[in-house]
């Protein structure tokens, strides 16, 4: 397990508790109510701190090396029923945007998301979650078939951003990304997009417009990363924590703004600290915003989902 700064004291118990249990195992001495002792001081020290984070632990939280990316919470919960697709059918497969048909809990989905690296090699294979003008066009390629075939569609969002590089440019990023959102306002089946990771700028918007949007308790949903905001304000990365205080971008924001419909729960410590709880409220989760929309006609749940988008950001005064 790795640690973020914040998270030391937790370290340090960890390993006084290990210790501990090591002692007990090669001596005759009962190390039993201070094994206890640690690990009621460890569950208390862990409450002080993940239930008062502030927005720029959380961003560190959603970056987590530990923390399951998109592929995961697919085998997860869809097991052996994904069935990965490749290639925007114009220029080439982008590693970083995965999808394909797999099941959740019975029904049928199309799973688009981003998908970052979990050491050097694959997140160079990856391109660290950002995606390339040709990975929004296969996402919208993957859209459009299960739109054909009936199937619901289900975004996860894990990105740092779309990638800025020149030839994303020349190949047209900025026209990849709002073509998306203007074919995804219209799409006629049910979209569902969850935020697991990072959700940065228009690169999650790219995939992000859905008739339901969660949002992990531990990830962020901004226009601008924290650093980077702060580099542009204050010309410098030093005030990133400031800049994340200021743009309201952690999910108890997000679902106060009303930009997301609800905040998944994550375990003590976040989703790492335990995958398999953490896959299972994802899936039910799903499960539940699928039924709130299957027995809607393709008119009531196109009208919902622009009076959804069209409504934010209304100001009354």
């Amino acid at each position: 397990m790795e640690y973020l700064d914040f998270e030391l004291p937790i370290k340090e118990l960890e390993e006084q508790l290990e210790k501990c249990v090591i002692i007990g195992k090669e001596s005759d001495v009962d190390v039993t109510p201070t094994c206890k002792e640690i690990n009621k001081k460890l569950e208390q020290t862990k409450k002080e701190i993940y239930k008062n984070l502030t927005a720029w632990q959380r961003v560190q939280l959603s970056r987590h090396p530990n923390r399951p990316y998109t592929l995961d919470y697919i085998k997860a919960i869809c097991g052996d029923t994904f069935l990965e697709l490749h290639g925007d059918r114009g220029f080439k497969d982008d590693k970083a945007m995965v999808g394909g048909l797999g099941k959740v809990n019975g029904q049928s989905f199309m799973i688009i998301g981003q998908q970052k690296g979990f050491n050097t090699k694959t997140r160079q294979y990856r391109n660290f979650g950002m995606a390339n003008p040709e990975g929004y066009r296969k996402a919208l390629r993957l859209m459009k078939m299960a739109e054909k075939f009936g199937i619901p569609v289900l975004t996860l969002v894990d990105t740092p951003g779309a990638y800025p590089g020149l030839e994303a440019e020349e190949r047209g990023q900025g026209e990849a990304i709002a073509r998306n959102i203007f074919e995804m306002v219209r799409l006629q089946v049910p979209i569902i997009t969850i935020i697991v990771g990072e959700g940065a700028s228009g690169g999650a918007l790219g995939i992000g417009v859905g008739d339901r949007v969660y949002m992990l308790e531990n990830t962020w949903y901004s226009v601008i990363s924290p650093e980077s905001c702060s580099s542009i304000l204050w010309k410098s990365w030093e005030y990133k924590e400031r800049a994340a205080e200021a743009l309201k971008l952690t999910s108890s924001d997000m679902k106060k703004q009303k930009l997301v419909d609800d905040v998944i729960p994550e375990p003590l410590g976040g989703a790492h600290y335990d995958r398999e709880t953490t896959f299972k409220t994802v899936a039910e989760y799903i499960t539940k915003g699928y039924n709130e929309l299957k027995d809607l006609s393709t008119a009531e749940l196109i009208a919902q989902r622009m009076d959804k988008y069209s409504n934010m950001g209304e100001y009354k005064e």
